[in-house]
């Protein structure tokens, strides 16, 4: 994984470990990766990924079971979706809205477009 500059690289796993459960690769009440595993499949330090679970856990997104490793919590997607959509709402569709109105690009343009 190639990692951007402009978010933390814990964030960016967080990212993708959302991105694998909303494109149910990882499924509900499912086995994850455990920290070792991902470390070395994202390439990052232990430290990193132990950030990334703890950051998903508080989030309701995976929860550990111990002894065995992290789960993806029941209603993961639906949580995914919640803070992607906020994210969405709060940071992409103002500059996006900008951009727009720079351009002058009105809404019936955009939504002949986007058919």
């Amino acid at each position: 994984m190639e990692y951007k500059t402009d978010k933390p690289i814990y964030m960016q796993i967080a990212d993708h470990i959302c991105d694998q459960i909303l494109y149910a690769n990882w499924v509900e009440e499912e086995r994850i990766p455990s920290v070792r595993e991902l470390s070395a499949q994202m390439g990052v330090n232990p430290n990193t990924t132990v950030r990334t679970f703890e950051t998903l856990e508080r989030e309701n997104i995976i929860y550990s079971k111990r002894g065995i490793g992290y789960f993806v919590a029941p209603n993961a997607i639906e949580k995914v979706k919640a803070i992607y959509k906020k994210e969405f709402f709060e940071s992409t569709l103002p500059s996006i809205l900008n951009r727009m109105s720079m351009l002058g690009i009105s809404m019936e343009e955009l939504t002949f477009f986007v058919k």
